[in-house]
This record gives C-alpha cells, structure tokens and sequence, in this order.
C-alpha cells in the first residue's frame, strides 16, 4: 500500500507560482511512476505530469508543457509540481498518483489539494 500526501496548495494570482509536494510512505517511493492528475468543477480529471523511476524521463499535456516542472527527491520520499505563469483555467485540485511501473493506469491516490488561480 501507498499513501499519497499532498501539500502546497492554495490562492494565487495569474501569472503567479505555486509549488505542489507530494510525499510518500514506507520504502515503495523509489519502486512507483509517479504523476499529478487535475479536476476542474464539473470536468473529468486531466492528465498533468508524469515522472519515471529514475527522475530523469517526464511528460506533460499541453496545456501545462513549458510552464510546469514535475520532480522527485528519492532522498525525501517527496515528488514536486512546481507551477508558473498560472491561469484561471489551471484551477482545480490537484492529485497525486503512483502506480507500478507495469500498471496502465494510476493505482494510488492521494486526497487533493486545491489551487486557486484568479484576480
């Protein structure tokens, strides 16, 4: 079992910057793909970043490519969202997932945090 915790969250204006953390329990953080999934009120949940094993292997949609900075620190079980030039259209909250890296799809979840943007 994973546990996913999220923090980071909260109200910025356009333009600004948010950085999102997730930590992980117990020694399986170094064995997952980790990744952050997005929901927006009344929309399904949207793909956001993806990150490998390794650290060093990311992707991103397009709507969050070139402003978004996913990242994982083995050493302290953490995984980062570093999100800039933010939009009101990235409001919604923001989840953390893990899977297997044989899984097709995100096992773990965390509970959500929610970031905010607007004037």
């Amino acid at each position: 079992q994973v546990h996913l915790i999220e923090s980071g969250g909260g109200w910025v204006q356009p333009g600004g910057s948010l950085r999102l953390s997730c930590t992980a329990s117990g020694h399986i953080f170094s064995h997952v793909v980790l990744g952050w999934v997005r929901q927006a009120p009344g929309k399904d949940r949207e793909f956001v970043a993806i990150v490998d094993l390794s650290g060093r292997n990311t992707r991103y949609s397009d709507s969050v490519k070139d402003r978004f900075t996913i990242s994982r620190d083995i050493a302290r079980n953490t995984m980062y969202l570093r999100m800039n030039m933010l939009k009101s259209e990235d409001t919604a909250v923001y989840y953390c997932a893990a899977r297997r890296p044989g899984a097709e799809e995100f096992e773990y979840w965390g509970q959500g945090t929610q970031v905010t943007v607007s004037s």
